[in-house]
């Protein structure tokens, strides 16, 4: 059984402190860079606060859809709400597309058709090392309860796996946050040094096809977990493996497992009995596993159990597999 970010119990509350403590630098640095390019008239310091004023924004968003998703089920939503979060982790990455990287780009070519030189400097560098600060403070944390979820796991391979999106989002934020200062720095640097203004409006064009980058990966791992993804590995390996050791399970066939929300799974298991048992019986048995199951996973919403014989299943399996895909 992989060890690590299958740990939903470890890490349930992580995720909602990660976000608040990314909000809180991302307003202090947004603060920061809208008064910074008032004051110098930088392009690439207007993109670094159009970014933070997005990524706070985005915090906001995301807070909001952990509260949304931590709804009890009801008559509507027998499951619980738990997509919500994904769905609005999918607004942020479009928000990140369309606000941050748009106008970076936008502001970049105009300034490079339209160069300007930049005033004051010394109070860009001040502005880039205090935001770098506070991002990197911000970004510290988010790794470190990253690394603690993901466990064992290699981190693109966690990246992939996570079923939590406010965790890889954030962490990819302040990463891409802290890329977009140096891009800025570098450009402020170069415009002043050789006189060419040019260089800010660059700078702010790298600055939008990174946040482009970023938001079209975000979206991506969006979109797969709102249509739905099966749960982690480790999940699916448990509850095969308590169906096997069923004293009146004869054998598990498959599953199928569908991740609902960061903790919320539902399960349909095939499971072969003894042609002996009565309805009475398999009826005791399906309630016993179910309690262990949820015992031993309690991310499990749902389990629903199919008695069958293992050709049954494999006919069914074989049906599916000759359908036609589009």
């Amino acid at each position: 059984m992989n060890r690590g970010i299958h740990n939903r119990r470890a890490a349930k509350s992580t995720s909602k402190s990660v976000v608040y403590v990314a909000l809180l630098g991302n307003i202090l640095v947004a603060v920061s860079k809208v008064a910074a390019a008032l004051w110098t008239g930088s392009a690439a310091m207007a993109s670094e606060a159009i970014h933070s004023i997005v990524d706070t924004s985005n915090e906001a968003l995301l807070l909001y859809g952990i509260r949304r998703a931590q709804r009890k089920a009801d008559v509507d939503h027998p499951f619980g709400h738990g997509r919500e979060i994904y769905f609005w982790s999918l607004v942020v990455s479009l928000l990140i597309f369309a606000l941050g990287a748009g106008f970076s780009i936008y502001e970049g070519i105009n300034r490079v058709v339209h160069p300007q030189p930049i005033r004051s400097p010394a109070v860009s560098y001040i502005v880039f090392g205090l935001a770098f600060l506070f991002e990197g403070v911000s970004w510290l944390y988010s790794l470190r309860q990253f690394r603690q979820a993901k466990g064992d796991l290699g981190f693109f391979k966690a990246l992939r796996l996570s079923k939590d999106p406010p965790s890889f989002m954030t962490l990819f934020e302040d990463s891409v946050a802290l890329l977009g200062i140096l891009i800025a720095a570098a450009a402020t640097f170069l415009a002043v040094a050789l006189g060419r203004p040019e260089f800010d409006g660059i700078g702010s064009i790298a600055i939008g096809l990174m946040l482009g980058a970023t938001s079209l990966f975000l979206a991506r791992e969006s979109k797969s977990l709102l249509i739905g993804e099966p749960a982690y590995p480790s999940i699916r390996e448990s509850i095969l493996s308590l169906a096997n050791a069923q004293p009146s399970c004869q054998k598990a066939n498959g599953l199928i497992t569908v991740q609902m929300g960061p903790d919320q799974v539902i399960a349909m298991l095939s499971l072969e009995f003894a042609d002996t048992m009565r309805a009475p019986q398999i009826e005791e048995a399906v309630v016993s596993l179910e309690k262990r199951v949820r015992e031993a996973n309690p991310e499990i919403v749902a389990l629903f159990v199919k008695p069958q014989t293992a050709k049954t299943f494999q006919d069914e399996a074989s049906l599916i597999d000759r359908q036609p895909h589009e």
